[in-house]
């Protein structure tokens, strides 16, 4: 704690931390959107947090941000180490290692016109940012007397910059509709200059993982960017070899890196104001969404609206006895999930980028299922009730539109990732009671996944992210029937696909058990034990296995962004099975302490992110309370740009953090039950929705301390918990839950 109380100080003398608040101060303004937007692990090697600091509502369908930096896979628009600004964004870019689509940006400047974004770029310090949900400030420029002032405020689909001149014969705004560096030919954007009106549109069609899914002739992101200031002259400019070539009087432009611009003399401290309109489905549209969502010129009342509704949403758990900078911590954990999956939907249409057509209806996008199923979806019944049926529905229309549910839109197929996890979250919906959605449709979409190969299935390897290869699916699911476990000499990442085809199994049979539908139970349970075909009774874990029944002989072969100790716990669904397989409880515990002693467990990757709860299972739960206590520390999670250990990837690693202050992890999905660990504030209050009716649910941790990490007795509304498990029923149902913590383990806190 020391070391932790160090590291804060040093960041507060550093202006790291954006913890100015004023008398006013709400739940929102506690949200520090910098942690994790720098490019840097906590330790050397590891990545960033990949997060961005968005300015929108929650869910936004456009995130609207300063750029730094040109954005691609592997490279988000922001990054903290940076220190020039070259656009004011709207972006669909979910996180770092998918790709962004349909953006545009924008940039003030005054002096020479400079198009390019490494010559129009202008310097800015961190002490001169104002970073918020709703807001976002910053200076530019290395001169006082030539500075700009650009400020962000935005809705779902609109948003609205104020950029403050300095005194200036020759001041522009430059939009650069499409930066298709590479030149692809199905890439080229459009820009048109309304000069009368004051208003450019265009579109990009550019999709930066466009090489991992199908064509789609019809995919654009269309824009109408208005200024509340007439222009003397305008341009257009098209940019390919970093040598801009400048249309003064055109009014059109086509090209794969181009865009316009448009020019006027500002007297010091005039404000110009830029509202953009965003859509997938046409100009028309994105005018419409204008109407809706930002109808005039009030940038204050805009920001003031965005904070409203970001308060709302963030103070559905509030939090008492804790330090501002905890506080910023959680509040932050819980604005970054409510960023993802996306709205895609405007108004009753949506564009689907599954069939190229418009429909009528809801829809949501970047769904990082292999992540967020964990415990970012199970977070989102409590905070979100309202959202997670229409989720669901999304995904069934995907379905509908592209013939298997997606495993990562980005926004179409991407043949990312291993596993069907839009099952698990389906069938962890359902469990729970969420059932606004075509329920047959669903089983069916599950269904297929489960029981239907990809074409091809045998003559592929199905490696991650393989280009020109059809929609995998479950790729190696012959082998997995056939063999009851995925071949490795036939199938890239084996091991992986055999547990998490068994997860996603076990949460298709809990929804065909309630069906009636009794054989396809039967058949799903018993292939979701498949992963014990692959224990190795003389390493100790889980190994490859060949096509002929032969062990891999690398023992590191068949696994999914980790090794053998990543995903010998994986098959969450089966627990009791796994504590069987590996000798009982006692083995199982020394199997499990030897994971985390000997530094096995990686926090910065989802697979193991339940491991610390399965002490609960093996009659230890004292061990999950002090892992708990150490992972949600500064060990993970700080006030800090450096500030996520792992990339937050959608707001998985940030929901893991919020369940383990709450004090309850879903270990299983497709269950309503819950692992208890402990709370790590001294006073929760969850502000839910149950039958259609608000009610409160408060989490007490009485004598909680820096040393009384211990669980002595848990009480749910007066009557003493004898398992360390809770339901999901008995929390909606229920009123208050009181942990009575103590300096050391009560190993009889729970008993039978």
């Amino acid at each position: 704690m020391k070391l932790y109380k160090i590291i804060i100080l040093l960041c507060l003398v550093s202006g790291n931390l954006n913890t100015s608040w004023g008398q006013d101060t709400g739940t929102v303004d506690f949200v520090n959107p910098l942690i994790g937007t720098s490019t840097q692990g906590f330790m050397a090697g590891r990545d960033g947090g990949g997060t961005m600091p968005c300015v929108g509502t929650p869910f936004a369908m456009t995130n609207f941000l300063a750029q730094t930096r040109q954005n691609k896979i592997s490279r988000m628009p922001y990054a903290y180490e940076d220190n020039t600004i070259h656009g004011f964004m709207a972006t669909h870019q979910p996180t770092v290692w998918m790709g962004d689509y349909g953006y545009v940006s924008v940039m003030p400047q005054t002096g020479e016109l400079k198009l390019l974004p490494e010559e129009r770029a202008m310097s800015f310090s961190h002490e001169n940012e104002i970073v918020r949900p709703y807001y976002y400030a910053v200076d530019m420029g290395e001169k006082k007397s030539e500075s700009i002032k650009g400020e962000i405020t935005a809705s779902s689909r609109c948003g609205m910059f104020q950029f403050t001149f300095p005194r200036s014969e020759a001041s522009h705004i430059i939009i650069q509709g499409i930066n298709n560096s590479e030149n692809k030919k199905d890439f080229q954007g459009y820009v048109n200059v309304d000069y009368e009106n004051g208003e450019i549109t265009g579109y990009n069609p550019e999709r930066m993982s466009s090489h991992l899914g199908p064509k789609l002739n019809n995919f654009k992101g269309y824009f109408i960017i208005q200024i509340d200031k007439s222009f003397d002259s305008f341009g257009t400019w098209n940019s390919f070899r970093n040598e801009p070539q400048i249309k003064v009087e055109g009014t059109e432009q086509y090209g794969a890196r181009m865009g316009a611009y448009v020019s006027f003399k500002t007297v010091e401290g005039e404000k110009v104001k830029v509202r953009i309109a965003t859509s997938f489905i046409s100009i028309e549209q994105a005018r419409i969404n204008l109407s809706k969502e930002i109808s005039g010129w009030d940038f204050e009342k805009l920001k003031e609206t965005t904070r409203d509704i970001w308060e709302e949403n963030l103070n559905r758990i509030e939090v008492a006895g804790v330090t501002d900078d905890e506080k910023t911590i959680f509040y932050t954990a819980l604005f970054h999930t409510m960023l993802f999956p996306r709205e895609f939907s405007e108004y009753g249409k949506y564009y689907s980028p599954f069939d190229d057509k418009i429909h009528e209806g809801t829809s949501y996008n970047d769904y990082s299922l292999w992540d967020t199923f964990r415990a970012l979806h199970p977070l989102l019944h409590f905070t979100h009730p309202e959202r997670v049926s229409p989720m669901i529905q999304s995904l069934l229309q995907m379905y509908e539109e592209g013939g298997w549910m997606p495993k990562w839109p980005n926004p179409t197929y991407s043949n990312i990732m291993t596993g069907t996890h839009a099952d698990a979250v389906i069938g962890d919906a359902y469990v729970k009671g969420f059932r606004d959605y075509d329920v047959d449709l669903a089983y069916e979409a599950m269904r297929k996944n489960a029981m239907l190969p990809p074409p091809c299935d045998t003559e592929k390897h199905w490696g991650d992210r393989d280009e020109g290869t059809q929609y995998e699916a479950r790729g190696g699911l012959t082998y997995y029937h056939a063999l009851g476990y995925v071949a490795a000499d036939k199938t890239r990442e084996s091991v992986t696909r055999t547990v998490e085809f068994g997860i996603d199994d076990f949460a298709i049979a809990q929804v065909a058990k309630d069906l009636g539908k009794t054989d396809d139970y039967d058949r799903l349970m018993h292939n979701s034990k498949n992963y014990k075909n692959l224990f190795n009774p003389q390493t100790g874990f889980l190994n490859a296995k060949k096509f002929d029944g032969t062990w891999h002989e690398n023992e590191q072969e068949g696994f999914t962004e980790g090794g053998r100790w990543t995903y010998l716990f994986g098959a969450m669904h089966d627990i009791e099975g796994m504590i069987a397989l590996y000798g009982g409880k006692e083995k199982f515990a020394e199997k499990l302490n030897e994971n985390f002693e000997g530094r096995h467990y990686r926090h910065d990757n989802e697979p193991g992110h339940h491991y610390a709860y399965l002490f609960d299972y093996c009659g230890q739960p004292w061990k999950t309370q002090e892992l708990i206590r150490k992972h949600t520390s500064s060990e993970n999670f700080r006030n800090h740009p450096i500030g996520i250990n792992g990339n937050d990837d959608c707001g998985q690693m940030s929901a893991w953090y919020v369940f383990g202050v709450l004090g309850f992890y879903p270990v299983t999905p497709a269950t309503d039950v819950f692992a208890l660990g402990a709370p790590q504030f001294p006073e929760i209050t969850m502000n839910l929705v149950h039958n259609g009716k608000p009610k409160t649910f408060k989490i007490i941790a009485h004598g909680l301390s820096e040393r009384n990490m211990y669980v002595q007795s848990v009480k749910l509304d007066n009557t003493v918990l004898k398992t360390p498990f809770i339901s999901y029923s008995q929390i909606m149902e229920g009123n208050t839950l009181e942990f009575y913590m103590g300096r050391k383990p009560n190993k009889n806190a729970f008993s039978e």
